[in-house]
């Protein structure tokens, strides 16, 4: 396990709810790894029930683990930048919807404005895909990001090749890793793993 004692960072939560269940846990080793989290969640995870659990408790749960009630708005989000809050950003899950954003500049959520607040500081920002349309229309936008300076990926895999050819997760069994490799300026590697292997 990564020491990041004395490391503020933030934990933007989006809504692919399907993997919040890793997501959790993951958030818990940066918490053990000695790190103060700052939770943020973006429109869609603070406000939407799903199948998946009902949004209060995902709240509820984020500022119990934290310590800290979460940033729920642009306008809360906004001074990331300037009072140089974070020293590190984690968006887990980060939607296709939220990549396609990043990629293209557009800050008119809570966690593309809190993304943007943070670069101004040219601070590290770890992404953890979790998307249907990675290999598909969102292709792009991993690739322009990968390409830009201070953002950092969880290695990441199709998810289930045979169904949803097209879909990649996040490992997120990796994100403290990850988050201390960015700390450091480094990417960790290998990016893309072996696809998760189907029963047959």
């Amino acid at each position: 396990m990564p020491d990041l004692h004395g490391s503020r960072i933030g934990f933007a939560l989006c809504g692919s709810y399907c993997v919040f269940s890793k997501v959790f846990p993951a958030l818990d080793a940066l918490l053990a790894s000695g790190a103060e989290v700052v939770p943020i969640v973006s429109e869609n995870a603070s406000r939407t029930d799903t199948r998946f659990g009902d949004a209060e408790a995902h709240l509820a749960r984020l500022e119990a683990m934290t310590g800290r009630a979460p940033i729920r708005s642009i306008a809360e989000a906004e001074p990331i930048g300037p009072r140089r809050l974070l020293d590190l950003l984690v968006v887990a899950p980060c939607t296709g919807n939220t990549l396609a954003k990043l990629a293209n500049g557009i800050a008119d959520t809570t966690v593309t404005l809190a993304v943007k607040a943070h670069l101004r500081n040219e601070r590290p920002v770890v992404l953890a895909v979790s998307t249907n349309d990675a290999l598909a229309g969102n292709a792009a936008s991993i690739g322009m990001l990968l390409n830009r300076r201070h953002y950092y990926f969880v290695p990441m895999r199709q998810d289930d090749p045979g169904g949803k050819p097209r879909s990649v997760v996040a490992d997120f069994s990796r994100l403290a890793d990850t988050a201390a490799a960015a700390l450091r300026g480094e990417q960790l590697q290998p990016i893309l793993a072996a696809p998760v292997q189907k029963p047959s």
